[in-house]
């Protein structure tokens, strides 16, 4: 309830902060776990990604914004839960692997931290590691426009793409590091393709 009534108050709000347009949202699986690989430029992401998205969302967030106990209780409501960075958070794995096998959609930011133009990226191989334990699909999804007032924002949502053949493998770290830059490389992919 909460979270169908903040998601309207935002996309109401947002018409006069961004031009939003979605591209793809057919390729968001109807039901059943799924994880959406986005890449992440600004704290706007998950709100814009939330609102175009035709399933609820659920999602990680650094375990910094839950201090306030207000604030907490707003992204709470709206899917989050922590993750403590560079700790290799069982907790919150454990958090994701049941919101997958409830067969809900989780968000996922595979570049850990928000990354500007020019950045150098360091793609961590969570995603992998989750989405094959947790046998679901990954949609890629490029947020590409600059977050200036009524700018253009467009949200592509790419085809899922399914792991299969690493479901019953025991992968590596180098593997799953593999595996996590394909993903994110077909996320960068849909952003060229968007200019």
């Amino acid at each position: 309830m909460f979270y169908c009534i903040a998601k309207a108050i935002l996309r109401f709000l947002s018409m006069f902060v961004f031009r939003i347009k979605t591209v793809g949202k057919n390729n968001v699986i109807k039901e059943g776990g799924a994880i959406f690989a986005v890449n992440h430029r600004s704290c706007w992401d998950p709100v814009l990604v939330a609102l175009t998205s035709p399933r609820r969302l659920s999602f990680m967030a650094k375990s910094e914004l839950f201090k306030n106990k207000l604030f907490a209780a707003i992204i709470k409501g709206l899917g989050a839960f922590p993750v403590h960075r560079g700790k290799g958070d069982i907790g919150a794995i454990k958090t994701a692997l049941t919101i997958l096998n409830q067969g809900k959609i989780m968000m996922m930011f595979p570049e850990g931290k928000r990354v500007k133009d020019g950045e150098p990226i360091d793609i961590k191989p969570g995603i992998a590691m989750i989405a094959a334990h947790a046998k679901v699909p990954v949609v890629p999804v490029c947020i590409t426009g600059k977050y200036h007032w009524l700018s253009r924002i467009t949200v592509n949502y790419g085809e899922p793409v399914y792991l299969d053949e690493y479901y019953d493998e025991r992968l590596s770290v180098e593997k799953l590091q593999e595996i996590s830059t394909s993903l994110m490389n077909r996320v960068y992919a849909l952003g060229k393709a968007e200019k």
